[in-house]
């Protein structure tokens, strides 16, 4: 409200300055006299005034078109002028608009729409480091592979985005199968980012399969300083690359570098079984059985595996039974309860015929967690207290229905392999396996394998301590079952046992 007032009032005190001024003028007396070509002019105050402001409104007004003629001159010579900048301006918002939408069309799978909006995000902005990258990945989503590669290569021209050009090229090559060219071009790529984690994952990968553990040893070390790997992972992969060549050592020939390699392997991770049973082998070629001894057992008292009892046996291969199962007490003592400590004692006591003793060990692992390995070890046991040929086919066609114990097993795919390797023969995947047992599967057969035990017999243990009981009836149909039959007359058909017997 006051602020209206004062506006108000300067308003009349302007117009009475001006009707004020007029008057002056009006009533003062001189003026101008101007003489243009011999011809003379006189101007009154008030007249005065009114050229003097005349001429200096037709001095702006030149100025103003001499301006424009210089900015359009500037223009056409293709100089930066406000014109231009205003242009420019224009084009910039429309090509950033191009490329916004482009963006959201690669997001929504839309090949063909990117392309498009990267083509005019191009023509509108001329920055082929924004630009190109979008057309390249619109190119890989639309399925033009050549675009891509030659976009890709238009990068790779350019210092700023070299990496990325380096890097989308190897992944052309990665899905075409080319893994040569994709391990240069990983090298490559990893020397221009070292810090890239995927990259380096790539290319520890490609030397892996390439069987290059030297430079993969290299890469390793080099995603651990850039915080890209814990110190225990590390050390594992660390210890499955020298294990790895270790045996690529051994392939060759070379013994002493072989022993040195896995004893190597061995003192980065102890718990890595391969690498035990390999550096304790080179101990036993070097006479050093109690170096030996050593290793195995402490891989042992971390995970108790079959090629650990193996390694172990091979210390002392001519001793007798009774000696060996007091020499590998000092490798069962540290997991007495674990099914691979039960087993290897049930099998060292089959060794010495001695079969209580060996029912004893195996407890009641055939109940409790039962495998074809444990099963199979009940029937050899059943076999050596001279039961019935029923009993010992009813464990073992029990052997088909129960687990096949741990494996080696890709943690990735669940590809399970014979052995350890340090690279996965299903998904390539590196330091995936691992022991444990798969999922239990039944055998494919026309009626199943539960018609099994009413051909060959069902399961049967002595009452003795500690041994497995089974039902009477089922005892007595296995023998039924299995009973020889009495010669008849060649032209009298046989007569089909009847299943509810």
């Amino acid at each position: 409200m006051l602020w209206s007032l004062i506006k108000i009032v300067l308003f009349v005190v302007l117009v009475a300055a001006l009707a004020w001024g007029a008057g002056f003028l009006l009533e003062s007396e001189g003026g101008i006299q101007l003489t243009v070509a011999g011809t003379e002019y006189t101007l009154g105050p008030l007249q005065s005034v009114i050229a003097v402001l005349l001429l200096m409104l037709a001095v702006w007004v030149l100025l103003k078109i001499v301006s424009l003629l210089s900015a359009v001159w500037h223009f056409l010579n293709g100089d930066e002028t406000a014109l231009s900048r205003y242009f420019d301006r224009n084009r910039e918002r429309k090509g950033y608009e191009a490329l916004s939408d482009g963006l959201m069309a690669l997001a929504s799978g839309e090949g063909q729409v990117a392309m498009a909006k990267a083509a005019k995000a191009d023509r509108y902005l001329k920055r082929p480091a924004l630009t190109n990258l979008l057309t390249a990945q619109a190119a890989e989503l639309a399925g033009d592979r050549r675009k891509a590669e030659r976009t890709y290569r238009k990068l790779v021209e350019d210092e700023k985005t070299r990496f990325v050009g380096v890097r989308g090229i190897m992944k052309q090559k990665l899905a075409d199968g080319d893994t040569e060219t994709a391990l240069k071009l990983a090298e490559k790529a990893f020397a221009l980012k070292p810090k890239h984690e995927e990259t380096g994952d790539t290319l520890l990968k490609l030397q892996a399969e390439k069987h290059d553990w030297t430079g993969a040893r290299g890469t390793l070390q080099a995603k651990y300083k850039n915080g890209h790997l814990p110190r225990d992972v590390h050390k594992r992969r660390d210890a499955v690359l020298a294990l790895s060549e270790a045996r690529e050592v051994i392939d060759e020939g070379n013994s002493v570098e072989a022993r040195e390699a896995a004893i190597e392997a061995n003192r980065l991770s102890p718990d890595l079984v391969p690498a035990a049973v390999m550096a304790a082998r080179s101990y036993i070629a070097q006479d050093k059985p109690r170096n030996a001894s050593k290793v195995l057992q402490k891989a042992w008292s971390v995970q108790p595996h079959p090629d650990l009892a193996a390694a172990f046996a091979e210390i002392q291969p001519d001793e007798t039974p009774p000696q060996r199962i007091k020499r590998f007490r000092a490798l069962t003592k540290s997991q007495p309860d674990h099914p691979e400590t039960k087993m290897l004692l049930a099998e060292l006591h089959i060794a010495n015929e001695d079969f209580p003793e060996a029912r004893r060990a195996l407890g009641n692992l055939v109940e409790t967690d039962p495998s074809a390995r444990s099963v199979t070890l009940m029937a050899a046991i059943e076999r050596g207290e001279g039961a019935p040929d029923t009993v010992v086919k009813g464990w073992l066609t029990r052997a088909l229905n129960v687990s096949r114990g741990p494996q080696w097993i890709c943690e990735n795919c669940h590809h399970i392999h014979a052995e350890w390797v340090p690279i996965c023969e299903n998904c390539k995947s590196f330091d995936t396996l691992e022991w444990k047992t798969p999922p239990l599967s039944e055998v494919a057969m026309p009626s199943g394998v539960q018609m099994l035990p009413l051909i060959v017999g069902a399961p049967e243990t002595t009452p003795t301590e500690g041994a497995l009981t089974t039902r009477t009836e089922d005892i007595e149909d296995a023998e039924l079952v299995t009973e020889p039959e009495k010669p008849t007359d060649p032209e009298t058909p046989k007569k089909a046992p009847d299943p509810t017997a």
